[in-house]
Parts: C-alpha cells; sequence; structure tokens
C-alpha cells in the first residue's frame, strides 16, 4: 500500500501517525534533492515541512499524548516527546521566517531533520508498541485524530507543493481527505 493512500485508511490512531512521519520523511528526502538552481522549490517544500509538523504536532498534543498518558505507565516518554516538540517547534519558526534563496535554509532543514528523525525513532520504536499494548481504543483515537487533522489543513489553507513527486503525492491525499479545502 502506498504512504498516500495509508494515510485515508489507517485503520488507527499508531497507523495514522506513522503515516504522517512516512510523508514528512519524503518530503526532506525532496528537499535534499534539489539543487542550488531550485530556491523556489526548496523554499516550498521547507513550508510543506514545516506546515506538517505543526498539524502533526498538534494532534499529538492534543489528542495522541493524553491518551497514552491515560492508558500507559510512559509518563517520562510523553514529557520527553513534548520537550522534542518545543525544540522542532522553534526549529520551525525560524524556517518559516526564511525568505526564498536565504543561505541559511539547508542547514536549518538538515537541522530539523535530524531532530525530528530521533523523535520518530523514540515514537515508532518505544512509545508506539507500548500504546499498542495498552487498552488504549486506537480506533477511536484515529477518528480523533483525522477530524482534528482535517480541521488543521483547512485553518492552514493546505495546499499541494508544486514539483518534484510531492505534488502527485499530495494531490492524492488531497483527493482523499480534503475535498472541503
Amino acid at each position: 500500500m502506498s504512504q498516500q493512500n495509508q494515510n485515508a485508511t489507517a485503520k488507527d490512531a499508531v497507523a495514522l501517525l506513522t503515516s504522517d512521519h512516512d510523508k514528512v520523511k519524503k518530503l526532506f528526502r525532496e528537499f535534499e534533492k534539489c539543487d542550488a538552481s531550485h530556491q523556489g522549490l526548496k523554499h516550498d517544500l521547507a513550508q510543506q515541512i514545516c506546515m506538517d509538523l505543526t498539524i502533526h504536532a498538534t494532534i499529538e498534543e492534543e489528542i495522541f499524548y493524553p491518551a497514552v498518558r491515560a492508558e500507559t505507565s510512559q509518563q517520562q516518554q510523553v514529557d520527553e516527546a513534548l520537550e522534542e516538540h518545543g525544540t522542532i517547534k522553534e526549529l520551525v519558526e525560524h524556517i518559516r521566517g526564511m525568505a526564498t534563496g536565504d543561505s541559511e535554509l539547508d542547514g536549518a532543514v538538515q537541522k530539523l531533520r535530524e531532530c525530528v528523525e530521533h523523535h520518530v525513532t523514540e515514537e515508532e520504536q518505544e512509545m508506539f508498541p507500548k500504546v499498542r499494548q495498552s487498552d488504549a481504543d486506537l480506533l477511536q483515537l484515529c477518528e480523533q485524530l483525522k477530524d482534528r487533522k482535517e480541521e488543521l489543513e483547512h485553518d492552514f489553507g493546505a495546499q499541494p507543493v508544486r514539483g518534484n513527486n510531492t505534488a502527485e503525492a499530495e494531490g492524492e491525499r488531497s483527493a482523499t481527505g480534503q475535498a472541503g479545502s
């Protein structure tokens, strides 16, 4: 199953969040493929990464992490994840303020990628398995996450990035989950 379609058909909260992780990893790879002659696309991809991370962090903080706290003994892990979100949010705000062609963009996006990859690894290898073993209703959580994600995408005016394969991936996701945007 392709990652684009997985988001629309994610059966539970962990699958939905993992699909988000995969999408952002793909955006980071697309960013790295761009050379210096594609500054506009690089800027657009960086902005897309920032928007996707903001939406993802919001649904985790508002819905998923409270459920993890309630259903598992992972209090310290949630606290650490929230701390990592703080660092990621600072980098996101820094990148959002950059202009097309900013000489610091590559370095800032690389630092963001490193922080995100560390965070994702911990969630996927430590937190997610514990949540799967808990009594959490992952189907209900998935519905809540999807609903809130759609609201946020609408609020942010989520639009696909133009260029490379990212626009196609976003277009498929938009067609399946964002008809009203």
